[in-house]
């Protein structure tokens, strides 16, 4: 799970590096399909301060699995 939270990490700081988001307003979320997890940017939390680590992991359902914060 770690390698996807790195890749939707890197993915969304191109983000605000290509023009793409204004403020903390848009993310890239990837699913890992065989354990049914989405992981997410974290909401409202800025691009500046974002770590690989503060991506968010969710269930199918959206229930929270993994994080501290809320996921986008």
């Amino acid at each position: 799970m770690q390698k996807l939270k790195q890749q939707v990490f890197e993915a969304n700081m191109d983000l605000p590096r290509y023009g793409l988001v204004t403020f903390t307003w848009g993310n890239v979320s990837a699913i890992d399909r065989e354990r049914g997890l989405v992981v997410i940017k974290p909401s409202g939390v800025a691009y500046e301060t974002m770590k690989a680590d503060d991506m968010v992991v969710v269930d199918m359902s959206g229930k929270v699995v993994e994080g501290e914060y809320r996921p986008s």
